[in-house]
């Protein structure tokens, strides 16, 4: 079968290409529509797939929709699969009139939790053209409720590469000056700027909700430490600024490391992870799980699939600092059990997240999707 993917960006979005090299390896013949500009191009290359350079714009939607249409004409793919929420919407502008399947693997559920985005998504489908992949329940059960039929969805997960390797404990509190004593609460996240046409006032990822936290209780902890790892996303240069400097205001013993390429290594020195975000779909939760650090996530989203309270980890309410502290101060107070959760987390998640088998799980959609859409053309 022939799939062409549409993404948005060839930097990041690393979850997208490990579904395209998997198809590959499968068997697939797999076709790319992206920018040409970024790190990941010659992966892309290696891993078999066929790329078709595509910046996709807004402001040149017209130009944008044409090579779409170009495109598709010139590869007559049996499936469109799109990644994100605005190339999904230049796909059904540019194939309203092809009887072509499209697919929608909906990357996070922020979209359908904002009517005008959520409505652009439902109304601009097809009934008997467009297809979603849901990527955790909480969008499954959305879309349910805004009346799509259950076979026009299919739950799977981003898949991750299974992290065998071993780890070099102890780098992050050597650069810190830290002893083994001290308590280490991490953060791994990029800092978005908060999107005030969306009403936020703070950030997506909740970087001052746990500043706040700690702050509530650093002085019954006098050696708990916060570091914060990620610099900011594209434009997000002063909010990152603004984070900083509230952070250095509120809490005695706070770090920010930027963005660094031995995430994995520095988790390791983390007696535990605090994922805090305001929307999101799996996230962090899912590498900090896989790499048997104990974990906080927020109540939001895809978190609690794989954040399970009792078993895999402890789940705060969201905008809530208090509720961040109290679980902060819950895996203080318990470190064996919350190690034996993280534990727990990772072997639950190597089958849950292996991409082999997510990967698989799209490539049996494919089909049950292409049995479906030739039904409804006969």
């Amino acid at each position: 079968m022939k799939s062409l993917h549409l993404v948005k960006t060839s930097t990041g979005a690393t979850w997208a290409f490990r579904v395209m090299r998997d198809l590959v390896q499968m068997g697939e013949e797999v076709h790319v529509a992206m920018p040409v500009d970024g790190i990941l191009v010659q992966q892309y290359i290696d891993a078999g797939i066929i790329i078709h350079e595509l910046n996709y714009s807004i402001k040149h939607a017209f130009y944008t929709i044409n090579q779409i249409r170009m495109i598709v004409n010139d590869i007559n793919p049996d499936i469109v699969h799109s990644h994100f929420v605005i190339t999904t919407l230049l796909m059904r502008l540019a194939l309203r009139k092809d009887r072509v399947a499209r697919v929608f693997e909906v990357p996070g559920p922020l979209h359908l939790e904002h009517a005008i985005y959520r409505n652009a998504d439902l109304w601009t489908a097809q009934r008997k053209k467009d297809f979603w992949i849901p990527t955790c329940k909480w969008s499954l059960e959305k879309y349910q409720e805004c009346g799509i039929d259950s076979n026009r969805l299919f739950l799977t997960y981003y898949g991750g590469d299974l992290l065998n390797r071993k780890y070099q404990k102890g780098i992050l509190r050597k650069e810190l000056g830290l002893s083994n004593n001290d308590i280490v609460v991490g953060m791994v996240a990029y800092m978005y700027a908060p999107k005030k046409y969306l009403g936020e006032k703070r950030g997506l990822k909740g970087h001052e909700d746990l500043i706040d936290a700690v702050s509530m209780i650093q002085e019954k902890y006098p050696n708990m430490h916060l570091v914060i790892i990620g610099g900011p996303w594209v434009g997000a240069e002063k909010y990152e600024q603004k984070v900083i400097a509230y952070g250095k205001t509120k809490v005695n013993n706070i770090h920010f490391l930027g963005t660094r390429n031995n995430v994995p290594d520095l988790y390791q020195d983390f007696n535990m992870v605090v994922h805090p975000s305001h929307s999101e779909n799996l996230g962090g939760a899912a590498e900090s799980l896989m790499l048997a650090v104990p974990t906080i996530a927020s109540n939001v989203g895809g978190f609690p699939d794989i954040v399970i309270p009792g078993k895999t980890g402890y789940l705060s309410e969201p905008h809530n600092p208090t509720s961040i502290a109290n679980a902060i101060e819950q895996v203080i107070a318990n470190p064996t059990k919350a190690k034996e959760m993280a534990m727990y987390g990772q072997t639950f998640l190597r089958n849950l997240l292996n991409s082999k088998k997510t990967s698989k799980d799209v490539y049996d959609f494919y089909r049950l999707i292409k049995e479906q859409f030739d039904k409804n053309f006969i």
